[in-house]
């Protein structure tokens, strides 16, 4: 029996058992598979849909899947889409009405009871990226009760991350490349000559649990440290670097930087870094009805601090110009979403730098912010 903190280690069979067992017991098991030219996560039945042999290189404004050497099932950095659109999908509604000779009803539960789901496959700043998003919208309290129910209903199997991309800073974030609490299992895939192996820690009891009915054995000092050197390679990988240090109060004292300006020129406003981001949750409400006006709903989508009518008051446009609101979203990702969560927005996974068109960095827009005010 597998007790908390305990690690064991699987073969690739084992990982099936693990698929095999979690969808018995009711989840739709998601997990990284190819789509359209790269590794995004979809529901899979099998581990013959996970990208085995497959890599991708990752640049600023840069993503191309290339084969590997060998054939391993996570040897791959972030793809383009997060967990995020599993957990606060990009439109969901949020109640709907009719009307009849007294008025509008409420005729379907805004939050109908979701069919759990497992994530298999989720990174270290993937996993900080959702506890992000859970003091966002919260997991108690005043929380928004379909995230909620999602959330607490997922089953997390992370990965401990052993191929970094060249956009990835995660160490500078504190947030990979092993995974910190919150999982129910953590994988760390173990490559070698004569073995394709996982060693396996568990995270909670429901992961003892659906471990149980996997075939294991325990893990031995020598699993061990060749765990912890897939982690420590990770590392010394690691693409890009941001210093973190007086971060806010750097971004605090320099509203009028003309690193924004700068920036600016070259920014599409084209919103593809939120959309990416895996924890950015700006949204838009609309309301619809039928031509009858009969039936009337409400549904909720992601939206971008980047688009020009996301500010738009009786007023006016609050940020109209595009160096107003890359300022907006560097700021609060970096510093006000401290003051306001007591974490940064930012979990260092590279996605923005990569998916940003004309290859806007992040971490060298902050460089060149500290230059400027030390100069």
């Amino acid at each position: 029996m597998t007790g908390l903190g305990s690690r064991v280690v699987i073969d690739r069979a084992g990982l099936q058992a693990l698929v095999v067992a979690l969808r018995g017991a009711g989840y739709r098991v998601i997990a990284p598979t190819i789509r359209a030219g790269a590794i995004v996560p979809d529901e899979i039945s099998s581990i013959d849909d996970l990208p085995a042999g497959w890599t991708d290189e990752q640049e600023a404004g840069r993503y191309r899947l290339r084969r590997r050497d060998d054939d391993a099932l996570f040897g791959y950095a972030t793809g383009p889409r997060s967990w995020k659109e599993s957990l606060f999908p990009p439109r969901c509604l949020l109640w709907r009405a009719e009307r009849d000779d007294h008025g509008f009803e409420v005729v379907e539960d805004p939050v109908p009871a979701p069919r759990p789901a497992a994530f298999l496959g989720v990174r270290g700043c993937e996993l900080a990226a959702i506890q992000v998003q859970d003091r966002v919208f919260g997991v108690e309290g005043f929380a928004d009760p379909g995230y909620r129910a999602r959330r607490l209903q997922a089953f997390v199997v992370a990965v401990n991350c052993g191929t970094p991309g060249g956009t990835c800073f995660c160490v500078s974030m504190g947030t990979g490349p092993a995974v910190g609490p919150g999982f129910d299992l953590a994988l760390t895939e173990l490559l070698s000559r004569d073995a394709h192996e996982f060693c396996v820690e568990v995270g909670t009891e429901r992961g003892a649990a659906i471990l149980a009915a996997v075939p294991s054995r325990s893990a031995g000092p020598d699993d061990e440290a060749a765990a912890q050197r897939v982690v420590e390679g990770a590392t010394r990988q690691m693409g890009r670097k941001l210093e973190t240090s007086g971060i806010k109060e750097l971004l605090y004292g320099s509203y009028e930087s003309p690193r924004w300006d700068e920036v600016a020129a070259r920014c599409l406003a084209c919103g593809n870094c939120t959309l990416a981001c895996p924890t950015c949750f700006c949204h838009a409400v609309e309301d619809t009805s039928d031509l009858e006006g009969r039936t009337a709903e409400r549904w909720r989508s992601w939206d971008s601090c980047f688009s020009l009518d996301f500010t738009r008051l009786g007023a006016g446009k609050i940020r109209a110009s595009t160096r107003s609101r890359y300022r907006q979203w560097l700021t609060h990702k970096l510093a006000t979403w401290i003051d306001q969560f007591g974490t940064s927005g930012c979990v260092g996974c590279g996605r923005c730098i990569t998916w940003c068109p004309v290859g806007i960095d992040i971490t060298e827009e902050v460089r060149a912010i500290r230059r400027t005010q030390e100069a």
